[in-house]
């Protein structure tokens, strides 16, 4: 009975590391596109170049934020749970900041 505790164990671990994994990994390819786009946008003298660089720096955070809070599954730690306590919180403050910017920007635009 207790190696298949184990074994569920592992498994689940292995999940939610590749959760964390895609989720990361998510967010880095929404960064990336969105900076392409937005170097595209300034070259091209788009005026709404800041909010499609806001809003694609919102969603990626969404992501890793999500990989932040799925890696709370896991932890051991109570050490480890306030560093990720800590990264979330900054994470969160920076994601509602962004959005804050965007909602003046398209203000600004309207």
């Amino acid at each position: 009975m207790l190696e298949i505790l184990e074994t569920i164990e592992s498994t689940f671990q292995l999940v939610v590391q590749y959760g964390i994994l895609l989720m990361e990994c998510v967010g880095v390819i929404i960064l990336l596109i969105t900076t392409v786009k937005s170097i595209w946008g300034c070259l091209l003298r788009d005026p709404h170049v800041r909010l499609t660089l806001a809003k694609g720096i919102a969603l990626a955070l969404e992501f890793k934020l999500g990989g932040e809070v799925l890696r709370t599954v896991i932890v051991r730690e109570w050490s480890e749970l306030a560093i990720l306590g800590a990264i979330i919180l900054l994470r969160g403050a920076l994601t509602f900041l962004i959005h804050w910017e965007i909602k003046n920007e398209e203000a600004n635009l309207g």
